[in-house]
């Protein structure tokens, strides 16, 4: 009798036991996103907004980990190393995924081969922006000074390889100058220097410019792209002014350590695509310049593609500027 009640006991258990090598529903505990810059710049905003909705959507705290350094390869090497477990994540984009491979002599990680590549979420357009009392005022008239005081002039950016500083190398390409450049651990330390007026000018991501050139702390000359940006729609654009192909945009996304799992991978995308379709989120964003990627862009398959196109179509320009890292 006590052998056919313990029998129908475990066997009660089994039924209610998980399928063998089934997974616990993923997050049951906070997860570290990765950021690999210095707190208050353009990547670390877009990651506040959505660490936050993707926390109240899942139930579980995303919490934002600062990693600055070697223009994000610092951050991006140790998510790349973590356990890959679904609980770190890197939130990173175009200067951290596309750009570095071309950039940096020796590599800490490689974009292709050491992440699964879970969602693209928003793309961000870069703007150029001066000190206030800048002698130009219009496109025009900012590459023709440039070109007449080049060695006076320089610029900042959120460090030696960032988005920013790649921007300027093919600014001054295109301008046919050499600008000193003065590197900094973020944009917002670059930000409060140019406010300050001991930089010239920066070539910035939207949402941290928006809220200085709407302050009149500083003064925007044009967005670095191909179409007018977000919030900044009477701006003109390089493109339009002569400047033919300086495409400067940035996009961000989220990546996985390799062999994470692909439940996981799919999962967060489909959370994070679930964030930027709220409409708070997309009206924070429009306040900060920032545009959300569309549907058919977020899904892993789609970035996993995009970002060997893009590594591709930036190591061009890149390597025929003869930049290099060590």
């Amino acid at each position: 009798m006590l052998k056919t009640i313990a029998a129908i006991a475990l066997a009660g258990f089994a039924a209610l036991a998980p399928p063998a090598g089934a997974q616990e529903a993923w997050p049951n505990r906070p997860v570290t996103v990765i950021v690999p810059y210095a707190a208050g710049g353009p990547v670390d905003t877009v990651a506040r907004v959505m660490t936050s909705r993707i926390s109240e959507l899942s139930g579980q705290q995303f919490i934002v980990e600062n990693v600055g350094g070697a223009g994000g390869q610092t951050g991006a090497a140790r998510a790349a190393k973590a356990a890959p477990d679904g609980y770190t994540v890197l939130l990173s984009g175009s200067a951290v995924l596309a750009q570095n491979p071309a950039l940096y002599k020796r590599q800490s990680y490689n974009p292709i081969t050491d992440f699964e590549h879970s969602t693209l979420h928003t793309d961000s357009a870069r703007v150029l922006i001066t000190r206030k009392d800048f002698p130009a005022n219009t496109f025009p008239e900012f590459v023709a000074y440039v070109k007449a005081n080049a060695d006076k002039l320089q610029y900042g950016s959120a460090g030696v390889g960032s988005g920013g500083h790649v921007c300027e190398i093919l600014f001054d390409m295109a301008m046919g100058v050499k600008l000193t450049h003065v590197p900094y651990r973020g944009a917002g330390p670059a930000m409060q220097d140019l406010i300050a007026g001991r930089l010239d000018f920066m070539p910035e991501q939207i949402s941290t410019a928006v809220p200085q050139i709407q302050g009149g702390t500083v003064k925007a000359i044009a967005t670095l792209g191909i179409e007018p940006a977000p919030g900044l729609e009477s701006l003109p654009t390089s493109e339009s002014q002569g400047m033919k192909g300086l495409d400067c945009g940035a996009w961000g996304a989220f990546s996985f350590p390799k062999g994470t799992e692909k439940e996981i991978v799919q999962r967060l995308a489909k959370l994070s695509s679930d964030a930027v379709d709220t409409p708070a989120v997309r009206e924070r964003f429009k306040t900060i310049g920032v545009t959300v990627a569309a549907r058919e862009r977020r899904s892993p398959e789609y970035l996993t593609k995009f970002v060997a196109s893009e590594v591709e179509r930036w190591g061009k320009p890149i390597k025929a500027s003869g930049m290099s890292i060590d």
